[in-house]
């Protein structure tokens, strides 16, 4: 079971831009609480507290304070480099109630198969889980020590925690030791081409509330 993380709060009265942007120059980050058909909360929290918890992984927190509650960190606004948090969601939970969390998948070890010319390949590296809040895992560590050249791991090979459900199909790749693939001039030169959308981190101006 993942160690439960605690964060000091306070009730916030502030809203607004500049408001909030105050608040922040002071070291806090504000956030709201929210969920089991009770009236939503506006807090505010330690920032090295919170960036601390989300550091080392932890999803189900205990808030203390001016609020004493249980809570699942439901999302996290990022400022545009993603250097500091703006917001944070918590939605009130049970230590024994269901939530679904994306969790990483970290490689521990080395193959045997890189001795003969194979090329690890992290294919997943988070999965979606069913669990326990209290029993959120901080991350899933998957042992190559045993993949041999031309094997893969696939979902279900993972040992996942007790009560840990992975909502995603077992036969989906997860990594795989195999020949490395030569890329053509074309795919060379196209590679640097455009970049990637960031999901999940809404930009600054959104979270001035």
């Amino acid at each position: 079971m993942a160690k439960v993380h605690s964060l000091t709060v306070k009730i916030r009265d502030t809203h607004g831009k500049r408001r909030v942007r105050r608040l922040r120059n002071t070291g806090a980050v504000p956030a709201i609480l929210y969920g089991h058909k009770q009236e939503p909360k506006s807090l505010s929290l330690v920032s090295e507290e919170i960036e601390s918890a989300v550091r080392h992984g932890n999803h189900f927190v205990a808030l203390t304070g001016e609020v004493s509650e249980s809570a699942f960190i439901k999302q996290v606004q990022w400022d545009t480099w993603g250097n500091e948090i703006l917001h944070v969601d918590f939605a009130r939970v049970s230590a024994h109630e269901k939530v679904r969390v994306a969790v990483a998948l970290e490689l521990r070890g080395e193959s045997p198969g890189t001795k003969e010319g194979g090329v690890v390949k992290h294919v997943l590296h988070t999965v979606e889980l069913e669990c326990e809040a209290s029993a959120v895992p901080d991350k899933i560590d998957i042992n190559i020590n045993h993949l041999e050249f031309g094997q893969a791991i696939h979902v279900k090979d993972i040992e996942f925690p007790q009560s840990a459900v992975p909502l995603i199909d077992g036969d989906t790749l997860v990594v795989s030791c195999a020949a490395p693939v030569e890329e053509s001039e074309e795919e060379t030169a196209g590679a640097g081409e455009g970049e990637p959308e960031v999901i999940g981190r809404k930009k600054e101006e959104e979270a001035e509330t």
